[in-house]
């Protein structure tokens, strides 16, 4: 392992930037002595332009690679994970007992439903998701700070005249159909009762007025035209793809920054997140489409109304302390090249604690068991925990035997909870062959079959 030295800037996508190497620390070790941290989704590996790198953390120093080649090297200490690359059925086989898992997963909780099991998330012991409960909380993710909340709105007289137009009060704008929240039946049914105009390829029912914003790309990114053309509708559907504690994302935030007042159904605890007491409007609060759309057209008709929810963008609007706190202690940066981004910022916390790790083992064999060993650290199932999806609109019960949404994502989430019991069983057992994960899922499968 030579020393890797500081690449030059390199281009990632349009985007060029040195490889991010920690804050610095007097760490003396040569490489050789350093523990190496495995990236084991590759792709993700956030150094350019080669494969191996130091980075130089509040606590010691680490090594950094994708390189799967010392992935049983004896200095190896952890391997990471993507969560959205993470197949139980591929995981390295036999887990070696000096070696701890790391997970990093911001990503939607159907990319992976055996991490919202518990058999699935207890496989690791670092974790990097985004509730609030995991090791490394990527919560804010997608809110670069509170003066991103503040932007000015569009005027409501804009908002006005944009509605007499023939606009909607209402936006919907999605292209990612047949998710596990089924948002799409719930606004099939919300649109019965309230005009709703509907850009995406989801309940498509109106065309964008230029060429240029039906381009996917621009739809997709914070386009100033983009921006300023949704900015003057009232409401957004603001329906994210899963349901789980603190997933939120652009869906939530985006609106928020524009003025546009977010229609929510996601993370059942945003409220704590809000800026105030009134910025949002939650889906379930209503006992169905037909009364939400009765108060949005209560809003739509009354302005003075209507304007109270955007009174956090007025200096001192923001009122939630935890928000404001939160954001202040955040180490990671969105969009701002003056901090290290959250992978980085994983790094080193996983670099820091495999320092102290290996410092205590040491201690615990110098001392011949005085000092005792380092307990094993192991995720909690509220690291990411999300529940069972349901229906977007009614009851599963109501919903037709051959109804796609249901058999898509009902058989996921419970497969996904045999696949980390499988692969619980193979570590358990030292077992590495790819074909004893296969007779674990079929005996398992028997199992519950019995039991029902």
């Amino acid at each position: 392992w030579p020393h890797a030295a500081v690449p030059p800037a390199a281009a990632f996508g349009a985007v060029a930037a040195a490889s991010y190497r920690g804050p610095g620390n007097n760490d003396t070790r040569a490489n050789r002595a350093l523990p190496i941290l495995l990236w084991w989704s590759g792709s993700l590996f956030p150094h350019f332009p080669g494969d191996t790198e130091r980075i130089d953390c509040p606590r010691g120093s680490c090594l950094v690679t994708r390189s799967r080649r010392v992935a049983r090297h004896r200095r190896t200490k952890a391997l990471i994970f993507y969560g959205t690359d993470f197949r139980a059925y591929e995981a390295p086989l036999p887990r070696l007992p000096h070696q701890t898992w790391a997970l990093f997963h911001e990503e939607s909780p159907m990319n992976n439903y055996v991490l919202s099991h518990a058999p699935g998330i207890r496989l690791f012991n670092y974790t990097a998701t985004f509730r609030r409960e995991s090791d490394y909380p990527l919560t804010l993710q997608w809110l670069p700070g509170a003066g991103y909340l503040r932007r000015p709105a569009a005027p409501l007289a804009e908002k006005e005249a944009w509605r007499r137009q023939g606009y909607a009060p209402v936006l919907y704008v999605q292209s990612h159909c047949d998710v596990p929240s089924d948002r799409d039946r719930y606004v099939r049914e919300l649109m019965k009762y309230i005009q709703v105009d509907s850009y995406g390829k989801c309940l498509h029912n109106r065309e964008l007025p230029s060429e240029r914003l039906k381009d996917t790309s621009t739809a997709t990114t914070e386009d100033s035209e983009f921006m300023t053309f949704i900015g003057r509708y009232k409401f957004h559907l603001a329906l994210e793809n899963a349901i789980c504690n603190d997933y939120m994302t652009e869906k939530l935030w985006r609106p928020m920054h524009l003025g546009a007042v977010p229609v929510y159904r996601g993370s059942p605890a945003v409220r704590d997140w809000m800026p105030n007491n009134l910025s949002i409007i939650l889906i379930d609060d209503f006992d169905s489409p037909q009364e939400l759309a009765k108060y949005l057209d209560f809003l739509d008709k009354n302005g003075e109304e209507y304007m109270k929810y955007l009174e956090y963008k007025k200096p001192g609007g923001i009122k939630n302390q935890f928000l404001l706190e939160s954001l202040e202690r955040r180490e990671w940066g969105v969009n701002d090249m003056t901090l290290p981004n959250y992978l980085n910022g994983f790094e080193c916390f996983i670099c820091d604690r495999e320092n102290t790790r290996v410092k205590e083992e040491q201690e615990h064999k110098k001392s011949r068991g005085k000092f005792p060993a380092p307990r094993p650290r192991i995720a909690q199932f509220k690291h990411m925990g999300c529940p069972v999806p349901t229906p977007g609109f009614g009851s599963v019960e109501e919903l037709s035997g051959g109804d796609s949404w249901k058999e898509m994502w009902l058989q996921d989430y419970w497969q996904s909870l045999d696949q980390g019991e499988a692969l619980t069983a193979m570590i358990h057992r030292n077992e590495s062959h790819q074909g004893r994960f296969w007779d674990y899922m079929h005996e398992i499968f028997l199992k519950r079959t019995r039991q029902h």
